[in-house]
């Protein structure tokens, strides 16, 4: 009985010990800061996090691929501003039409930087939801005294 009563108490406290952390969010200019733990993670680290949820892990995929689209236009297009600006700065004849360019990309960038936050968010909220049914919070297990013709026990139905 204390071997069965043992191995009970150790397969609860165990289940507790594993149990997947969730990805906490903070608002910061542009987007969130996601971390577990207080230690910030990158879009790669939240993907091998997310690969035990196909859903959430698709839709990171997509937001990772989103802002470094993103991240591409927005630079491009930055650098296309600041060469005229430089010149002109220095004296020199600026070609503005490069600057207007350059301004086009980076307002085709913000769009999909708000849609790549908005996925990994979505992503984040999911695999979070995912592991609130699977945790511990969710164990409510119900103890019943039992007297029938073998003896006395106890039933847990959970």
């Amino acid at each position: 009985m204390r071997k069965i009563v043992f191995t009970f108490l150790f397969a609860i406290f165990t289940s507790f010990l594993v149990q997947s952390q969730q990805i906490q969010k903070e608002k910061v200019f542009g987007g969130y800061q996601y971390s577990v733990d207080g230690k910030a993670l990158s879009m790669k680290e939240m993907i091998n996090l997310m690969e035990s949820n196909t859903k959430a892990l698709a839709l990171m995929k997509k937001a990772k691929s989103n802002t470094t689209l993103a991240t591409v236009l927005g630079g491009v297009g930055g650098a296309l501003i600041g060469f005229p600006i430089g010149t002109a700065i220095g004296g020199g004849d600026a070609n503005w039409t490069l600057a207007g360019v350059g301004a086009g990309l980076v307002i085709v960038a913000i769009p999909i930087a708000s849609g790549a936050n908005k996925k990994a968010n979505q992503a984040v909220e999911l695999y979070n939801s995912s592991l609130n049914t699977t945790s511990y919070n969710s164990f409510k297990p119900q103890f019943n005294m039992l007297l029938n013709d073998n003896g006395v026990g106890i039933s847990m139905t959970f």
